[in-house]
Formats: C-alpha cells, structure tokens, sequence
C-alpha cells in the first residue's frame, strides 16, 4: 500500500522532532551559576530516567539579573495570574526570598520522604533550614565574609581583614569591591548581616564607609571576587563558594577569604516548588533529588569523585550532617558548618521583610549617589576625620522602626518613586553637589567635542566635493 505525501511528510517530522519534544519538562527560575545548574541538569536527567523510564528537559527561565530580579518578577506574575505563573521551581538566592514568598501564599508545600527529613536539621546557628509547612527548603548552605588578595595586602600594606568595619577604614579608598545588592541576593544578603551584626545605626555607619572606599559597584556576586583575583581591589564582599572558586583558579597562596567572627552567620540557600506549577510530580522529584544524597553530593565532593560533579566543582555545603564525616577524604572543602560557631543570631523575619528596603536605601544613599559619596568621604578625611563627620555621612532617613512599617506599603508604586524621591533629596543634601575633578571633566568635554569635530569635517569634505 503506497503512503500518501501527507503520511510521508508526517513520518518525517517525526524522526526529526527535537527529543525535548518527547521529554517530560519542568521549568525553573534560579540566580545559580551556569556550572551549578549543568551540574545538576545532567544528574537529575539520570536520576529521573532511571525511576520514570522517561526522558526529563530542563528550561532554565533566564529574565537578566539576580535574585532580586527574579524576586521582583515572580510577584508581580502572580500578582497577575494568582492561580499559577508556570513556573515549577525558584532554585537559589538564600533564604529571605523563600520566606517572603512562603508568606504571601506563593509556594506549593512538598514533605520530603521520611529517610531525607529525619536527617536534615531543623535549625543551623538558630536559622531554619526548612520551613515548618514544607514551602521551602535549604538545599545548601552559604557564608558570608570577606575574600582578599595577599598580595596586594603585602605590597600595598594593609592588615588581613577582621571584621566588616575593617572595609571603611580611610586608607582603603579605592582599595575594595562589592556587587550591587539591587541585583544581587548574596550581595545583599552580606549588607543585611552587617545591619544586624552592628545595629541599624553603626551598621549603616559601617555600610556607608566601606562602600566610599569601593571602587564599582558590579551587576553580580561574583564581580568583587574576581576584582580581588585579578588584584583590582584588594578587598571584596564574597559568598563563600565565589572565594573558594578564585582560590582554587589563581591559588590559596594568592587569595583568602575570612568570615568575621560573630559578625556573619552560614545560611540556607533555598529552593521551593511555586503555587500552580505545571509539572508538580516533576517538580517534587527535582526537590527530592537535590535534598538527596545524590543531590547533595554534587555540592561538596571533589570534581570526578564517584557520585560528585562532573564538569565543574561547586565548592558548597551539603545540609546533611552526616554526611561531612562519611566523606572526608573526598570533600572539597574542609569545614563543617554544623560545627561552626557564632554568637550572631540572625532575625530571619526582619531580613526578609525589609529586603526591598535596604536595597534601595544602599540604592540611592551609597551606589547612585557614589560619586558624590566619594567626594565628600575624601574632603572629610583631608580634614582629618572626625567621630562626628563619619555619623554625619552615615546619617540615614529613616530608622530601623520606620523601615519595617514601610516595608508593608512598599510595593504601591506611588509610595515607592515618592519616598525614593525624598531619599535623593536627603542624599544630596548630606554629600552637596558633585564637581567632577579636572581631568574628568577635560575627557567628558573631549569626548563630546570630538565626535562633533569629525562630523563637522565630513560636511565640509562633503560640501567641498559637491561644488567641485
């Protein structure tokens, strides 16, 4: 029997048809690196053929931006479309988002099985490391401290650093490195710290210093970390793992990273199924797998250790206890956060609420307003830098009270551009007006005359041709 041409063209649309097409699919929003989320695709693809007999295709739903990009982007879809946003999995980004959306209803609770559960703490250091009705989970865990350049310590002289204020000290202008919180959950999360290791008023005293001495502010958690390998900045705001990837490229003999006694805490790095999603079977054994031992190999083992990464060594913690002795000797890294000490108690609810806040409070008072910050910073240090001037420059618009009452009207719009508006205000009041220094003002009249000066030439060569 011969086969028709639409039968013929059909056959052959399907031998060509993508496999993705016949795979089972989940959809996923994640701040994690591309080594992270390869590592864990090609495991889990595995894992799930092996237990479904399927094939599993994993999109990665890319917007720009970090945690907070994504934050901001999953509420205002739900603010959208309530019921579900499809979108399966939020993957990374520490632990104060998954509060802030665990209480706003936008999480769809998942018990782990019992052998998994009965294993994973509770708390680490007094911070959850799961949510009491299962909305969320730590599926790993991060520190916060400071990564620095030995050797630009050695040539330039300056002190490994201790704590936090170590980063404002006067001779350190230019000298340091941090992300941009706005865009950045780890980034944001080491600011956070500092409010609450020093208090709202000498925190922001702290925040406001160091950040007169950085030099850029960069669009990733990552970007201070490789200013400091690359001896841009001696000094830079890290999460642990981004230290420990520069240590393991450049060498420890070159990098180091601290992490300020009682003054940081090791916390969760989430991951929860959001409401409504599309791929629920799929999604609860994507969780399952990463709180696994399969899963939670991936984090901590050496590159090529049987059941450890492949491609790329991850360089972070496992949230299982036991599982730091029962691989010692193939663990990437050497320390048991569960053994780690720290009088610091973090307030989970407070960060969480007040993220938005602080963002952009170090938004408009120290990044937006960093040229003018600087200047004043170097006025006050010329004329000898006094107690006074300091908490004169670190003064803030509203106190830590006045933060949490605004934090619950923050999302109106026109609550928001008002009072960020009266922050420009305050900001260019405290720092005055910015005068640009010569050389910088001769380069911006340069390169606006310049192009000016070829286009006026390329008239009259052109004028000149015509009436030739």
């Amino acid at each position: 029997m011969r086969l028709s041409q639409f039968s013929i063209y059909f056959l052959l649309f399907l031998i060509v048809l993508p496999k993705s097409a016949h795979a089972d699919q989940l959809v996923l929003m994640s701040p994690h690196s591309d080594e992270i989320k390869n590592e864990f695709e090609a495991a889990f693809q595995t894992y799930y053929q092996e237990n479904t007999g399927r094939e599993m295709h994993l999109e990665w739903l890319d917007i720009g931006g970090g945690t907070s990009s994504i934050l901001r982007y999953i509420k205002s879809e739900f603010g959208r479309v309530p019921e579900g946003i499809g979108i399966d999995l939020f993957f990374g980004g520490g632990m104060d988002p998954y509060i802030d959306i665990a209480e706003q209803g936008l999480c769809e609770p998942y018990q782990l099985p019992d052998n998994i559960l009965t294993r994973l703490p509770t708390k680490i250091g007094g911070v959850p490391l799961y949510d009491p009705h299962y909305q969320w989970y730590g599926a790993t865990l991060a520190g916060f401290g400071i990564v620095y350049n030995k050797r630009v310590l050695d040539m330039m002289g300056f002190p490994p650093p201790k704590t936090w204020a170590d980063l404002g000290r006067p001779e350190l202008f230019s000298w340091v490195g941090s992300g941009d919180p706005r865009k950045s959950g780890s980034v944001h999360m080491a600011y956070e710290l500092i409010l609450q290791a020093y208090g709202w008023d000498r925190g922001w005293e702290v925040i406001t210093t160091m950040g007169a001495n950085v030099r850029n502010f960069g669009a990733s958690g990552s970007y201070a970390p490789k200013e400091v390998a690359v001896g841009e900045v001696a000094y830079g705001l890290s999460i642990d793992f981004y230290a420990w990837m520069q240590s393991e490229q450049v060498g420890g003999d070159y990098i180091g990273f601290t992490m300020p006694d009682n003054l940081t805490i090791v916390n969760p790095d989430g991951i929860a199924i959001l409401k409504g999603a599309p791929n629920l079977e799929a999604a609860q054994m994507f969780v399952a797998f990463v709180m696994s031992d399969a899963g939670q190999k991936l984090w901590f083992l050496q590159k090529g250790s049987p059941g450890g990464p492949i491609n790329s060594q991850l360089n972070r913690f496992t949230v299982l206890p036991d599982l730091y002795d029962q691989y010692q000797k193939e663990a990437a890294i050497s320390i048991n956060p569960f053994r780690w000490k720290s009088d610091l108690i973090y307030d989970a609810t407070t960060g969480g609420a007040r993220w938005n806040i602080v963002n952009d409070l170090i938004g408009v008072m120290v990044i937006d307003s960093h040229a003018a910050l600087q200047q004043s910073w170097q006025a006050a240090i010329k004329s000898g830098l006094s107690d006074t001037k300091r908490k004169q420059l670190s003064a803030m618009p509203i106190t830590a009270a006045e933060a949490q009452e605004l934090a619950q009207t923050w999302r109106d719009p026109e609550v928001r551009n008002r009072t960020l508006a009266t922050w420009t205000t305050f900001a260019r009041t405290k720092y005055g007006d910015y005068h640009p220094p010569l050389l910088t003002q001769i380069v911006d009249w340069l390169t606006l005359i310049f192009p000016l000066g070829i286009a006026s030439l390329a008239v009259i060569y052109l004028w000149r041709m015509r009436t030739s």
